[in-house]
């Protein structure tokens, strides 16, 4: 594809008119600890391929700025200097609403799944609610860690050969940001007469983040997490649930009010002036298996 080097790669993000969102709404890319600049450079020659323009890096190896990195993107300069760097995976997601994962095996995850024209249906169609969204892409040597896909709402995967699955970063991201183009220059051709409008925005991660904190501190407090070595999983199952819902702010607000209220509702007397003691929470006899209630 070297006959597409020049004007392609060198189009500037704040020009870029295909599809049914431009400019801010367009999807992060997230890459988690990435190890050689040669192959974030080259993400960012794929993205500037078919506009995209916004990339995070988690923790890069080698640091950055990483002038290797540079010299890859083969003139996706804007790019490279628009490049956000995050300590941690929590902190680069934060304003998402909606977040993919990608990997190339199966997780023990309580995840959907979907290959990369769903994905950018999807994408686009919060672009048009006004919420960004972010695919993450793992190590180069061994992908994303089950705890990081954990903070995605559904896990990505393209249809290879199951002999040979594995693709260079760069390589996913191209297919992802083509099918992103592909899918929005088709829906501005042959769009919907109307779509129903959203009464709220989609939730971004931090708002689902801290109702996160606030509903399992509240569980902790109530001896929910029973036995305390399955907790983990307990919470992933239960993260999941909430994740599949696709809920929007003023329902992640809604469900911090119902947790606060349940932790008020514990707080306060009985009618006959003795107090509320709390204890652990006491399962149905038929469900006392903690992890099989979540």
């Amino acid at each position: 594809m070297d006959e597409a080097d020049g004007e392609a790669a060198n189009t500037p993000a704040g020009t870029e008119t295909g599809g049914a969102a431009s400019g801010d709404l367009r999807p992060v890319v997230v890459l988690v600890q990435p190890q050689l600049g040669e192959n974030i450079g080259a993400a960012a020659r794929a993205m500037a391929n078919f506009g995209l323009a916004h990339l995070r890096l988690v923790a890069p190896r080698d640091g950055w700025p990483n002038e290797r990195a540079r010299a890859s993107a083969s003139g996706a300069d804007h790019i490279i200097d628009a490049v956000e760097v995050f300590d941690d995976l929590a902190s680069a997601t934060a304003d998402l609403a909606f977040l993919y994962a990608t990997t190339a095996r199966d997780r023990d995850l309580s995840k959907p799944v979907c290959g990369p024209v769903e994905a950018a249906a999807t994408m686009h169609r919060f672009a048009r609610q006004g919420a960004r969204t972010g695919v993450l892409f793992g190590r180069e040597r061994w992908g994303l860690e089950n705890e990081e896909i954990s903070l995605s709402d559904e896990i990505l995967t393209l249809p290879v050969d199951p002999t040979f699955a594995s693709l260079n970063i760069a390589q996913a991201v191209l297919v992802i940001a083509y099918e992103w183009r592909r899918t929005g220059l088709a829906e501005v051709d042959g769009g919907l007469p109307f779509t129903m409008p959203e009464r709220a925005p989609p939730a971004t991660k931090e708002a689902l983040y801290g109702f996160f904190e606030h509903l399992e501190a509240a569980l902790d407090e109530a001896g929910f997490f029973r036995p305390a070595e399955k907790r983990p999983t307990m919470v992933r199952n239960l993260r999941a649930i909430f994740q599949r819902a696709q809920l929007n702010a003023q329902e992640v607000r809604t469900m911090r009010g119902v947790v606060a209220g349940l932790e008020r509702r514990h707080l306060r007397p009985r009618r006959d002036g003795s107090a509320v003691t709390r204890g652990p929470a006491t399962l149905p006899p038929d469900e006392d298996d903690p992890e099989s209630s979540v």
